[in-house]
């Protein structure tokens, strides 16, 4: 078969493209920018584009499917060459579900916690050495590729995003991949700059709800009042299982979960990967994994790429970076991070750089987010305002949607860093919260 990707340089989209060259597919592609790791990897397999761009004369009769990123634009000429042509066209969750419409769809679902349960799921299976297909959104600890397709596998668990699709199709991904089994892990307003209003977020977990095959199952977090709301006012038929967070204490640092079986010591910590590691649970059990087998495999999960994972230092300082940005993750990295060093000095650091993090009406969920800190920095960049077309934010609007008087916020990055220098990273412990990168500052340092 032979596949052409518009915008290959993705994160997600390079990932897929590999995946179909690991299947043993024709792959091409196209893109005006590729960055690492994407860059590397695409040249390891020999798709890496010989030069940026997009180029018309790429798309020819012979392609069986063309793969649309998000990243291209409605008006991408390679895109109006395609359609020229009538060549078939894919958004990327689209064309995963034609990769597994004949298999078992796991799809893990929510605002929140959906890659570190989806990357759960996938630490027990191949601990347990079950093969699976699958998509998630983060770099595993054992796994070269984050998706992979097969002829064979009888199952495929995907990460279920609710943005958009692709530039021509504006369903939300988690719609096209209709789940057998589904999980919901929790409703937080999130990408504003797609749904306008609360509700319009929620309806489309109301579409997801409703697209779950007859006869399917639904796991969801019953300590979740919105996801709660979702699932009995559903007008389907699915098996539901309601989880929540589980018992656990805090002995010299480690969590331990409390279970039937004894106490299960973990490498993770927080209230929020409890909750999540008891979603994962109830999938697992779907998936033929019984409770002992889970808790053997589940103590050797770190965590999945940038969520509260520790950086190694040079002088050994105690940092733990977070993709947080979102409020409800703020809080829930937040909290997990002064549950676990509650007796050390405490600093937290969060950039904000996306368009629904610097919206105005936006910023009013982050009240009380940085609360619990000993020192809080919040940093956001008046550039990046400028670059995308927002009127300027002061620093007191800020402390006081965050209804924080002690927040320092910066706003150049420059600052930022002559204020990193000045502290002593052996001394307390440190959360940066960011799908950013704080405007260049090296974390290791």
């Amino acid at each position: 078969m032979k596949t052409h990707f518009i915008a290959i340089g993705g994160s997600a989209m390079h990932n897929l493209a590999i995946a179909l060259k690991d299947k043993g597919y024709q792959v091409t592609g196209s893109d005006d920018a590729i960055f690492e790791p994407s860059k590397s990897r695409l040249e390891k397999k020999g798709i890496l584009p010989q030069e940026l761009g997009w180029f018309p004369e790429k798309i020819t009769s012979d392609i069986d499917a063309v793969i649309l990123g998000m990243h291209a634009h409605q008006d991408n000429p390679e895109l109006a060459k395609a359609k020229e042509l009538g060549l078939k066209i894919y958004s990327y969750p689209e064309f995963l579900y034609e990769q597994s419409k004949d298999k078992t769809r796991v799809v893990v679902a929510g605002s929140h916690g959906k890659t570190t349960i989806t990357s759960m799921i996938l630490h027990v299976l191949n601990f347990h050495q079950k093969d699976v297909d699958f998509m998630v959104g983060a770099q595993l600890e054992g796994f070269d590729c984050m998706v992979k397709l097969t002829q064979d596998n009888d199952f495929m668990v995907l990460e279920g995003d609710e943005y958009l699709s692709s530039p021509i199709d504006l369903r939300s991904k988690f719609l096209l991949y209709q789940p057998n089994i589904a999980l919901m892990s929790g409703i937080a307003w999130d990408h504003i700059n797609v749904f306008k209003t609360f509700d319009d977020y929620v309806e489309q977990f109301r579409k997801f709800v409703a697209s779950i095959t007859p006869g399917g199952v639904l796991v969801y977090n019953e300590e979740d009042a919105e996801v709660v709301k979702v699932v009995e006012g559903a007008e389907n038929y699915f098996r539901k299982i309601p989880y929540k967070t589980p018992e656990y204490e805090i002995n010299n640092g480690k969590v331990h979960l409390k279970t039937e079986m004894g106490d299960v010591p973990l490498s993770v910590f927080g209230a929020h990967n409890l909750l999540n590691l008891e979603g994962a649970r109830h999938i697992c059990q779907q998936l033929g994994i019984m409770d002992e087998d889970f808790y053997e495999a589940i103590m050797s999960f770190r965590g999945a790429s940038k969520r509260l994972e520790k950086v190694e230092r040079e002088d050994k300082g105690v940092l733990y970076k977070d993709f947080a940005h979102a409020p409800s993750k703020v809080k829930a990295a937040v909290k997990a991070f002064c549950e676990q060093f509650k007796d050390e000095k405490k600093y937290g650091f969060l950039e904000l750089h996306t368009y629904s993090s610097l919206n105005p009406i936006f910023l009013e969920q982050y009240d009380h987010a940085m609360d619990g800190l000993d020192e809080a920095v919040v940093f956001y960049s008046e550039d990046a305002l400028k670059i995308k077309r927002m009127e300027p934010i002061s620093p007191e609007f800020i402390k006081e949607k965050f209804k924080n008087e002690k927040l320092r916020v910066f706003t150049n990055a420059e600052e930022l860093h002559a204020y990193w220098e000045t502290l002593d990273k052996t001394q307390g412990v440190y959360l940066m919260m960011s799908s950013g990168n704080f405007g260049g500052l090296d974390l290791t340092k």
